[in-house]
């Protein structure tokens, strides 16, 4: 058995998250989780193997980011379709004033694949697992079945020519076991990016550890050497739980052996990721200090999370990110901003003028936080002298759209960034009922991957973007 209290904080620290899945014939939980200079190091990669980058040469990024419960669609959508001087921002949107000339208020955009139907409730399980993948889950607490999510598709093209080949932040601590939406696994809540149908990306919701993890730990000047020491410890540990798993096979009957199978392929994906890690060489250190740890002030916490994905994105650690910024169902209170009562009671609030208001205030402070992460991305210049906001491409929607009715059809969605000057912006353009996935399409050839000629429940590229 595998019993190093280091093995948790190696995989923890390493955003891998491996966890042993239940093995009916070895009583599962005791057997192997154990008893009880920035912009140099872009300009060095921008030009790789011609993906992901700009006409300049610059990279180009890619993030989704996910606020939970719908938007009151009111207060979300603009009077009227325009553009530039034309375009009026709604109530929720006016933060992002400031850089609306690299927006794009998207209406009509929609997951099929997340209406109830034959499975009835759980819509707030279907609206965050399809959100990034298109697909209809498998409604079970236990047999997991969502699909590969498009910022991991992206990643598995051009996630060799960084550091990281994606990153995967949250601002809560996930729920990694059980039932948590009318019969569905809280894995579906919890998680946007997934790897493989039975296989999700579990965001680090720890600001440290995500820190720790870009450019390793203790002061500046020191962090490239803790890195060094840490991917030596983590192979040593890698070959142990290796060794360990191999040795037990025999003893599992066919069905746990399935089970080992996908957890061993997760090691191997960790294993692989170490290696990558390796030929980069030493990290970029950004020189600011490690932050603490979560926050108590929750507006704190985003906007420290929304840093860690810029200093991401400024030292080219990665070019495909996602942020949660809370699990859609979610039931935070306000309080900071006067709101007492839960964001997702609120979201029910079967017309009430009060209620309403309240959660328009949600979306507004959401919004507001957007809006200072897309400032800072625009007055970060880039390799080729251009703010980073021009080079990237980074959606903002949720997967449920009204909130009160649980909609998932004309979806709150902006999309920010020009896509390196590849994009139109400033404007609110109505799409019609068209899958979301058309965009992501729309989205991944821009990053240099038109391979996918079809992803989810997409049925074209979406046009006009």
């Amino acid at each position: 058995m595998i019993g190093n209290p280091n093995r948790r904080h190696f995989l923890r620290g390493l955003g891998a998250c491996v966890a042993l899945p239940a093995l009916e014939s070895l009583g599962a939980a005791r057997l192997l989780a154990g008893e009880g200079g920035p912009a140099g190091a872009a300009a060095a990669t921008a030009g790789a193997a011609g993906l992901a980058r700009t006409a300049s040469g610059a990279p180009l990024r890619a993030a989704f980011v996910y606020f939970p419960n719908g938007a009151i669609p009111s207060a979300w959508w603009p009077k009227k379709e325009g553009k530039g001087a034309e375009l009026e921002l709604s109530r929720t949107l006016k933060p992002l004033e400031s850089v609306r000339k690299y927006l794009q208020v998207m209406g009509g955009l929609a997951h099929a694949t997340a209406e109830g139907g034959p499975d009835g409730a759980g819509d707030h399980a279907r609206g965050g697992a399809t959100f990034l993948t298109g697909v209809r889950l498998k409604k079970s607490a236990t047999d997991v079945r969502a699909g590969v999510s498009i910022d991991q598709a992206i990643a598995r093209k051009v996630g060799h020519l960084t550091r990281l080949p994606s990153l995967e932040l949250a601002c809560e601590a996930a729920r990694k076991n059980g039932a948590c939406d009318s019969g569905y696994s809280c894995a579906y809540q919890y998680n946007m990016s997934w790897s493989g149908p039975t296989t999700p990306m579990p965001p680090e919701s720890n600001p440290r550890l995500v820190f720790e993890r870009l450019f390793g730990e203790g002061p500046h000047g020191r962090r490239a050497e803790s890195l060094a020491r840490r991917r030596a410890d983590q192979k040593s540990i890698l070959d142990y739980v290796l060794d360990d798993a191999r040795a037990m096979q025999r003893r599992l009957d066919s069905g746990d052996r399935r089970k080992l199978d996908q957890y061993l392929t997760s090691v191997r994906e960790v294993e692989a990721r170490i290696v990558r890690e390796e030929t980069f060489g030493a990290a970029v250190d950004p020189a600011v200090e490690t932050p603490i740890g979560v926050p108590a002030d929750y507006t704190e916490y985003v906007r420290l999370m929304y840093d860690m994905l810029l200093l991401a994105f400024q030292t080219d650690t990665t070019r495909v990110a996602t942020l949660l910024l809370a699990h859609d169902g979610s039931n935070r209170s306000f309080d900071h901003i006067g709101i007492s009562e839960g964001h997702h009671d609120l979201s029910h609030h079967q017309n009430r003028a009060a209620w309403i208001e309240k959660v328009a205030d949600i979306d507004l402070w959401y919004a507001t936080q957007f809006a200072r992460f897309l400032e800072r991305l625009r007055d970060t210049p880039d390799v080729d002298g251009k703010p980073l906001l021009h080079n990237a491409m980074i959606v903002y929607g949720s997967g449920n759209a009204d909130g009160n009715r649980h909609t998932h059809s004309n979806l709150p969605v902006v999309l920010a960034g020009r896509g390196g000057g590849t994009l139109e912006a400033g404007r609110f353009v109505k799409h019609g009922r068209k899958p979301m996935t058309n965009l992501f399409l729309s989205m991944a050839d821009r990053m240099g991957v038109p391979d996918y000629k079809r992803f989810g429940d997409s049925t074209e590229r979406l046009g006009n973007v």
